[in-house]
């Protein structure tokens, strides 16, 4: 059912694209400033550190605590969030030599765990800079991964954040599945960037895609509060059980 909906999205939305972004450090960045907000307020505090010349590892290193507050402040949580990119680098200083490729070249199994330690880091944090900094095969797992696989019946309310990512990383082992068209819905969101064009194993592909199509689906049709079950590209796939009463999930 996994590789289903994965073929449906792929068909509805074409590829994503993601992570939109121009080195692996700005992958780090963005994952940190999207945390609690939408990505078009942490994308503002992308653009302000990019006009500041601030979005390299040199210059977030040697800035000031309170001028990058200011600079982050439209992606909300500013304090926090600054506090969290310095503890990146020192980790980064400490344990990698400054280097994001030799962090990247670590072992996935030694190096979550590293990250997971950063004060201000949890577990979507850790692999979005695992799968889109690295280049490592882990799935993301959000709030909206847990609302689609739900409502179809894959997963239940509770399921932990292991189980669901076990799920993902299992079924989607190979990338492309095959294209049978231009996408029938709405087209990526984003144009490819340096980050989406880098090489990658077929499974980080299929999981990187995987990731991006679910929110592509979730903020159009998916939502919380108000489900375009009608319109959307996985109805057919939509248990009938579930048609009613998903508002709350």
């Amino acid at each position: 059912m996994v590789r289903s909906i994965f073929q449906a999205l792929l068909d509805a939305f074409g590829p994503q694209n993601w992570w939109p972004a121009r080195t692996p450090f700005e992958v780090v960045v963005g994952s940190i400033l999207v945390q609690n907000t939408a990505w078009t307020n942490a994308k503002l505090a992308l653009d302000r550190l990019r006009a500041a010349r601030c979005l390299d590892l040199k210059a977030v290193r040697l800035i000031r605590l309170r001028n990058l507050e200011e600079l982050i402040r439209p992606a909300g949580f500013f304090r926090q969030k600054a506090q969290t990119l310095k503890a990146f680098i020192a980790f980064l200083d400490r344990n990698y030599s400054g280097s994001m490729l030799k962090m990247a070249n670590q072992d996935k199994m030694v190096l979550r765990p590293q990250l997971l330690g950063i004060r201000g880091i949890g577990p979507e944090t850790a692999d979005s800079i695992l799968l889109y900094a690295a280049q490592h095969p882990v799935f993301v797992v959000d709030a909206y991964a847990r609302r689609v696989l739900s409502r179809h019946g894959l997963i239940a309310e509770k399921s932990s954040y292991e189980e669901i990512q076990s799920l993902f990383s299992s079924a989607l082992t190979e990338y492309p599945i095959e294209i049978s068209g231009p996408p029938t819905h709405i087209r990526d969101k984003h144009p490819p960037s340096a980050m989406s064009r880098r090489a990658k194993s077929q499974h980080a592909q299929a999981l990187n895609e995987m990731h991006g199509l679910l929110v592509a689906v979730g903020q159009r049709f998916c939502r919380k509060l108000a489900p375009d079950c009608e319109n959307c590209p996985l109805l057919p796939l939509l248990p009938r059980s579930n048609d009613a009463g998903i508002a709350g999930i």
